[in-house]
């Protein structure tokens, strides 16, 4: 676009009114895109030239003090300079803005915020916008989270403003109230092009912050941005429409409506959006083509394509590490990029801070300094407290500290037990709970503990039993050995109780004995007890909490001499003196507020006031209104209390900070803190800061104090700054920022070692090696005023506390231990020391290290902030398929809306892109405060790690971009030409000694008797001979669902009715021989009788399910196509079902004038047909069947009278089935083998059936298992839904069963039967649960059948039990079978699908060739037998498929036999066993069907190996489904939990598919349970499932589409 790098709301009013009626003109479609760009080109051609000879902002590196730096920073935060008419008219606007800029900058934050950072992510931003990259926002349920922008917006509770929280804007204070809320979002619609109108709202700018700068130079421009081609008004909102897509300039094809952000469940186009290709007449669901040329019309699809866009665009990260996918393993063979800097200096030479003075007056021991002031100097202030309000609550004295820790030393050695007995003796270790309000009764406590010589370990004031890492702590108090707490009866009181009163035992605590430490239970010891102060030793004086990276909690020990130098070491640095007052905003029990303001501060006699947490949430002014109060000389603070002030500074008239001489930054090592440090400066040298007297400080609980800046001199130029190359930094090299000023990082100086300790910087990993000068490393010193170990944890403590660096040969450079910072950095001219980062923040991406903390800086850099609320961001990283990937986690403010949280969170993902060259995982968004928090309101991010991990964190929002950051996926496999022909494959086998794959049933035998010939020549004929012979022997029962018998058939009635049915059939005109006849039934008797009356009256029935009544739209389509299909010339069925074919409901869905005659048998006449019709010849079709397979194809397959006769016998074969004995069938009777033993078997082999329809079983869970017990039958055939039925219905219910009597011993055979690889987990549990009502682990199989063979294998008496294999999934995506132990990775149990029939020879072919194929090899299983089905029922005569299916040769082998081929995949393996004739045995396994597989990367996948993957990933998924679109894997889970768990699955579903499978999920669809839709065999049927999908029709809970 021409007019890129126009600041669109600086124009002239009438330029933007014609702008605006341009845009109009498009939106209605009044213009073409190309005259609009012409049109609007030449209105803005005068106003281009201006803007091209800006400057480009100069580099800075030194900050020049005095007043020239606020005003010159507070001009570059105006950042888009405004091209006027003239120059002067510009620079007087850019004055104005100035003013304006100074005034409000208390809405701005400041914090997290580089100068460098903001401007960078700006410009990085600007750089993405130029690729225009549509990325499809998530579809949400409506219910899901109703989080409307305005009217829900409760504004946060107090505590979610954290640690690291500006101070939440809605809640406190004049920035933002409810109805600027209002006014914001109203606001986007005015015309107004004065930045300060958006101000004036408490917005954020998307400007510069504050820069200090050596010169007065002019304020450097923002990155150009390219203003947008609808009139979007103000400033603000044009500078970060950045991933918004021009709804003039559509994006990618054309079939793409150019709007990505779809709400809730349908497209929203806003009124001036244009989509390409469509007239204005057009409608919006007009039809578009998806890749495959198949019509739709959905905005799924849209958003896929846009999907798929983003990823044709090409990858930021060089896809050259490749894994090589060879046989045995996935190896990373990792190429090293000959551009990596290394580092080039010397090695480093250990850094000496100044000699440690000795200063005559220093006390030998901590404990005797305050035996001297509390004697010397008892008026003397040594603590005031605060109330809540910031007002002074009490002071204690030097005097009254003394004299009440001497009470509690004394109460604690001499006073606990009963009369005599000690319980505490010197050295064990008590832990200290008080509240951050109460820093009096602490210190009391701690020095009372020193006093005692006990050894204190002060922790937070557990909440509840669920607080975050509160069982962490629990392990610290069981390492330390803690029994006792000391604790004040006010928080006594407050900690949670059980109903009797008693203290609640926290999660993994030791149980402990509560001390009350209050004044009025201390006992005044005798005149003769003296406390004993012995000089400080190396024994233990305290015990200093401290969280590693994965969260556990160590105590870090310090001995009495450490305490002391340490008091010393600061003492020197900070220069102290006695009697100074000192302002502490820190936690006092750890970390700098202890050493400073409870331990130097007493060494020192100094006056102590200490703010509070609570008084900071409540009035963040409150530190520096005391530091004016009390004239302080010191104070102790964090980057968020700095920034708190700055916030709330306007409300200030009267302050002064010119009595400071330290301002100690405890976080001045974050990379924030710069920018936090000079804005502060920036606001507060007006109120006699002294720029000199910043002091940002280093430190660790191991080795406490590690650098500090000192004070410096008035007048004396700052330190420099390092501004550092962000690709150094992630090699662990640095480099001086030079070409890239997006990617770099200022850091300041955190001043020198501290005195008397030496310091070194050795490798983060591995032996601690030297690093050169150039090199980042972690910091280890040693020094006398450190940790010594970390207590009761002796193997931890030798890696950390006694290090012995090593050069570059790997010899030891001397004896002295040094202790491990955990704190990255380098070494800096004048031996400054500058840390980068720190150990538990670091984060390994591909060899690459990355800082948690600049990320974090980078993602808040992003406008606008008002999604999130800052210092509540997690950034960690979790292992995914061999490498880390970055999750960043962070707290949604309630009024955000979706689209705002999606532009947030893909402008986060842009950023981090182009500064870090890192690609994000998972960037999650959660409902305010639910992030576990720790004590001071910062985030848990240990404990967030595992919720994500465990899919308990519920986000609101969610965005996975796999498909960018996993760069070292296997290549995908080139398909090799085959060069070797079957007949070489055939004989390489034969020379390797492997027999050709093949295996076959028992022999049929033959049959001599011509009396049984004629009898089972057809069906019919042997019906009517068992009606003559044995008339009243019972074939069937049918069972309702009480197990009552409500009908039964003996062999007469079951011939009679057919008799009556073929009658009526018969009398009708229209109705003639060879005529197919739907059979509509409800599974029962009625059915079977039509069966055989069609039979008797030469007609070919074709069974059909009949349609659900409550769900005809559904059920009735199929019915219907079947019947058209099928050319029926007439119906059989009920009367119900008759009034429901000519019901109203029906006609809404089909056309219910065209059904054929319909003939209801209820109630037939008593009528005998003149003849009983027999086929000419066996080979006539005898009935066809009709099923729709799992991929949506409606199949009818014709079987011959000899098919149906050969397949009796062979069942009868298998399963020894004769007149005495008794089955029980829990099937649908409409198809396959479902139907062969529901109507025919009994009639051809004379057993009793007892039939129980699956649906009975919804009613009555107990149905099938009770008739098994109750018939004692020993053969059973049923479905998986039933066996699913059963075990999730019953599973819970055995004990009870067992009471009523239900015994399963009887069982010895349960048949499962489908057409499907066997499901191995669900007939495993079943054996499992039901053991224990006596059903033999060894009587549950399956069958297998197919629908050019009906049953293929049958686990019949006969034969040995199915055998199981473990096989290697990797190989069987590359087609082969490799047999692995159990329990050996990615194995996958397959089980024998059953013993093949008799009359039955399968052999295993390679499809592409049709050559056959060796043992253990995995190819299609190919069919031979007298019971193959004849070929389809099509009307359209494809008699090459037929041919092709049915009746198929091999091309090498034995070229006469007709095969059939079943579609689908197997292998044949020879076992140990022996089969009945006494041969080894051969077992078929079924893998799955080819139609159905995946096909990705080159590799072939079965769906259900990745649905089994993602159902194990959370226990809120219950079904799953997986299909492919235009490449994209689509993963669909059902949701068994509550909504809130709905985006947990999202992560863990790509995680899981990643790591197991090696596939990038494309879609993750949400669901609630039953939308995958599933057929009568219980298996899934996916197409319907992705057609569904791609219409919408799902109403999906979440759609999340990954980038």
């Amino acid at each position: 676009m021409a007019e890129r790098g126009v600041d669109v709301s600086a124009l002239p009013q009438e330029v933007r009114e014609q702008l605006a009626e341009l845009d109009l003109e498009l939106s209605e479609g009044d213009i073409t895109q190309k005259g609009y760009e012409k049109k609007r080109a030449k209105v803005l051609a005068p106003f281009l030239t201006q803007t091209l000879d800006l400057a480009p902002p100069p580099a800075y590196d030194e900050q020049s003090p005095g007043p020239s730096s606020a005003s010159a920073s507070a001009s570059a935060s105006a950042s888009v300079p405004e091209p006027g008419p003239s120059n002067s008219s510009s620079s007087s606007s850019r004055h104005r803005r100035t003013r304006r800029t100074h005034r409000s900058s208390g809405t701005r934050d400041e914090r997290y915020r580089s100068d460098i950072h903001t401007e960078a992510v700006q410009a990085a931003l600007a750089k993405h916008k130029e690729e225009k990259m549509a990325l499809p926002m998530p579809t949400k349920r409506r219910s899901t989270y109703v989080q409307s922008p305005i009217d829900n917006c409760t504004p946060p509770d107090s505590s979610s403003s954290s640690d690291d929280e500006a101070v939440s804007s809605e809640s406190t204070g004049p920035q933002q109230s409810p109805d600027t809320w209002i006014n914001s979002s109203l606001h986007a619609s005015s015309t107004s092009s004065s930045a300060s109108s958006t101000l004036s709202h408490g917005e954020s700018r998307p400007t510069q912050a504050p820069q200090p700068q050596s010169q007065q130079v002019p304020p450097p421009p923002a990155p150009a941005h390219p203003p947008h081609s609808h009139s979007q008004p103000s400033a603000l909102a044009e500078a970060f429409a950045q991933t918004r897509i021009d709804p003039g300039g559509g994006v990618g094809p054309p079939d793409v409506p150019s709007q990505a952000q779809a709400r809730g469940s349908r497209v929203d186009l806003p009124t001036n959006a244009v989509v390409r290709g469509m007239s204005r007449g057009q409608s919006r669901s007009s039809m578009m083509e998806t890749a495959d040329g198949v019509p739709v019309s959905s905005r799924v699809s849209t958003k896929i394509q846009q999907l798929l866009n983003t990823l044709k665009r090409p990858k930021r990260p060089p896809l050259s590490e490749f894994f090589m996918d060879d046989q045995e393993e996935i190896v990373e063979v990792p190429q090293a990029d000959p551009n990596t800097p290394r580092p080039e200096g010397r090695q480093i030479i250990p850094v000496k801070g100044e000699p440690l003075g000795v200063v005559s007056n220093w006390p030998p021991a901590l404990q005797a300094a305050l035996t001297r002031w509390g004697a010397t100097q008892g008026k003397s202030p040594a603590l005031t407290a605060l109330d809540i309000t910031g007002k002074p609550l009490y002071t204690l004295t030097y005097g009254k500290l003394w004299s009440r820790s001497v009470k509690l030393a004394y109460t604690l050695l001499n006073k606990l037990g009963t009369k005599n007995e000690q319980i505490l003796k010197p050295g064990d270790r008590v832990a200290l709970v008080y509240p951050n309000s109460d820093p009096g009764m602490f210190w009391v406590a701690f020095y009372g503990c020193l006093l005692a010589e006990v050894i204190p370990v002060p922790i937070e004031v557990p909440l509840s039993r669920k607080d975050a890492g509160s069982s962490q702590v629990g392990f610290l108090l069981g390492s330390c050995g803690v029994g006792l707490a000391l604790t004040s009866e006010i928080c006594l009181k407050g900690l949670p109780k059980t109903p009797t009163g008693e203290i609640l035992q926290f999660k993994g605590w030791p149980r402990l004995k509560w001390v009350v430490t209050d004044s009025k239970y201390l006992t005044k010891p005798s005149k003769d007890w003296q406390p004993h102060i012995p000089t400080a030793n190396t024994d233990t004086a305290y015990i200093e909490y401290k969280a590693s990276k994965e969260g556990t909690v160590m105590g870090v020990a310090v001995s009495k001499v450490a305490m002391l130098t340490h008091c010393q070491a600061l003492t020197q640095a900070c220069n102290y003196c006695e009697g100074e007052t000192l302002v502490n905003v820190l936690d006092f029990k750890k970390d700098m507020g202890l050493w400073h303001g409870v331990l130097t501060s007493v060494m020192n006699r100094i006056h102590t006031i200490s703010v509070p947490y609570a008084v900071m949430k409540a009035c963040p002014l409150s530190w520096v209104q005391r530091v004016h109060i009390h004239k302080a000389r010191v104070a102790l603070v964090k980057c968020r209390d700095l920034h708190w002030a700055m916030m709330a500074h306007r409300d200030q008239r009267e302050t002064s900070l010119a009595s400071l001489r330290m301002l100690v930054v405890a976080d001045g090592a974050n990379p924030w803190s710069v920018s936090s440090c000079d804005a502060f400066l920036n606001v507060f040298q007006a109120y006699g800061l002294k720029p000199e007297v910043i002091c940002p400080c280093a430190t660790s609980p191991e080795a406490m104090t590690v650098a500090i800046r000192r004070p410096g001199v008035p007048g004396a130029p700052l330190p420099a700054r390092a501004v550092l190359s962000m690709t150094g930094l992630s090699h662990g090299v640095i480099r001086v920022n030079t070409e890239d000023k997006n990617s770099a990082l200022t850091v300041q100086d955190v001043g020198h070692v501290m005195p008397g300790a030496l310091m070194c910087i050795v490798k983060p990993d591995g032996p601690p090696m030297l690093c050169k000068t150039d090199e980042i490393g972690e910091i280890v010193v040693n020094s006398r005023a450190g940790g010594t170990m970390y207590y009761g944890l002796s193997g931890v403590t030798k890696n950390t506390f006694e290090v012995i660096p090593v050069n570059a040969s790997g010899a030891p450079i001397g004896e002295i231990p040094f202790v491990r910072s955990g704190l990255l950095g380098f070494v800096g001219p004048g031996s400054l020391i500058f840390v980068v980062g720190k150990n538990e923040g670091l984060l390994m991406v591909s060899g690459r290290r990355h800082n948690a903390d600049d990320l974090v800086a980078t993602a808040l850099a992003v406008e606008p902030v008002k999604t999130v609320y800052r210092g509540r961001i997690a950034v960690f990283s979790v292992t995914v398929f061999y490498d880390e990937r970055i999750v960043i986690v962070a707290e949604q403010r309630p009024d955000a809306s979706e689209e705002d949280s999606f532009q947030w969170m893909s402008r986060v993902l842009q950023a981090i892109d182009s500064i870090h060259q890192v690609g994000l995982y998972c960037l999650a968004l959660v409902p305010a405060n639910t992030l576990p928090k720790t004590p001071l309101g910062g985030i848990h991010i240990s404990d967030t790690k595992q919720l994500f991990l465990e899919g308990s964190l519920h986000p609101c929002n969610i965005l996975m971009c796999p498909h960018t950051c996993v760069t070292n996926m296997p290549k995908p496999r080139q398909k090799q030409p085959v060069g070797v022909g079957p007949a070489s494959i055939m004989v390489g086998n034969l020379v390797a000694g492997k027999r050709i794959a093949q295996a076959a049933g028992r022999d049929l035998g033959l049959i001599e008797d011509q009396d049984l010939v004629r009898k089972h020549q057809f069906l019919t004929e042997a019906l009517q001979w068992r009606a003559q012979t044995d008339p009243d022997h019972t074939l069937y029962v049918l069972l309702n669902a009480k197990g009552v018998a409500v009908c039964t058939a003996t062999c007469v009635q079951l011939h009679k009715r057919a008799e009556k049915i073929a009658a009526a059939l018969m009398e009708r005109s229209g109705i003639n021989i060879g005529e197919n006849v739907v059979l509509l039934y409800p599974p029962g008797i009625d059915l079977i009788a039509a069966f055989y009356g069609c039979l008797y009256a030469g007609c070919i029935p074709v069974t059909v399910r009949p349609p659900h009544p409550q769900n005809l739209s559904a059920t009735l389509p199929t019915v219907r196509m079947i019947i058209d299909v099928s050319k029926a010339a007439c119906i059989l069925t009920t009367q119900v079902l008759t009034k429901i074919l000519r019901s109203k409901e029906a006609a809404a869905t089909v056309n219910i004038k065209t059904w054929p005659i319909i003939i209801d048998t209820d109630d037939l006449p008593r009528k005998r047909p003149p003849t009983i019709y027999k086929p000419p010849n066996a080979e006539m079709i005898a009935y066809l069947d009709f099923s729709v397979s799992t991929t949506g194809m409606l199949t009818g397959v014709k079987i011959s009278h000899a098919a149906v006769s050969a397949l009796c016998r062979s069942i009868k074969l298998q399963c020894e089935l004769y007149s005495s004995r008794q089955i029980a069938i829990c099937l649908d009777p409409y198809c396959g083998l479902g139907f062969v033993l529901w109507c025919l078997a009994s009639v051809y082999s004379g057993h009793q059936s007892i039939l129980i329809p699956p649906m009975e079983l919804e009613s009555s869970l107990t149905l099938w298992l009770g008739t098994l017990s109750q018939y004692r039958i020993r053969d059973t055939f049923c479905s998986y839904s039933v066996m699913e039925l059963c075990t999730k219905g019953l599973g819970g219910q055995t004990e009870m069963l067992k009471a009523r009597g239900v015994n399963l011993s009887c069982v010895r055979s349960c048949v499962v039967i489908a057409e499907e690889r066997p499901r191995l987990a669900l007939t495993h549990s079943f054996s499992k649960l039901f053991k224990d009502l006596g059903l033999s682990m060894r009587a549950v199989s399956t069958a297998f059948g197919s629908r050019v063979n009906l049953a293929i294998c049958l686990q019949g008496t006969t034969g040995p039990d199915p055998s199981t294999v473990y096989v290697d999934m990797k190989s069987l995506r590359h087609d082969r079978v490799r047999l692995v132990e159990r329990g050996a990775p990615q194995s996958l149990p397959l089980m024998e699908s059953g013993t093949i029939l008799p009359g039955v020879r399968v052999i295993i072919v390679n499809p592409e060739t049709r050559g056959p194929l060796g043992d253990s090899h995995l190819g299609e299983i190919w069919v031979n037998s007298p019971h193959n089905a004849t070929g389809y029922y099509t009307i359209y005569g494809e008699e090459n498929l037929q041919a092709d299916h049915f009746n198929t040769k091999l091309s090498f082998g034995d070229p006469q036999t007709l095969w059939a081929r079943t579609g689908y995949l197997g292998f044949v393996k020879r076992t140990e066993l022996t089969d009945a004739s006494g041969d080894r045995h051969d077992a078929l396994f079924v893998v799955g069907s080819l139609d159905e597989t995946l096909e990705l990367r080159g590799l072939r996948y079965h769906p259900i190996d990745i649905e089994t993957s993602v159902s194990r990933a959370h226990r809120s998924i219950g079904e799953s489904a997986v299909f492919t679109w235009t490449n994209l894997l689509v993963v669909v889970a059902e949701l068994c939990g509550s909504e809130q768990d709905a985006l947990d699955l999202v992560p863990l579903v790509t995680n899981v598919v990643l790591e197991e499978h090696h596939l990038i999920v494309g879609v993750v669809v949400i669901v609630d349970p039953g939308v995958i839709p599933i057929n009568s065999r219980g298996e899934k049927q996916r197409m319907h499932l992705r057609d569904s999908f791609l219409a919408d029709q799902l109403d999906p809970i979440y759609v999340a589409y990954n980038m």
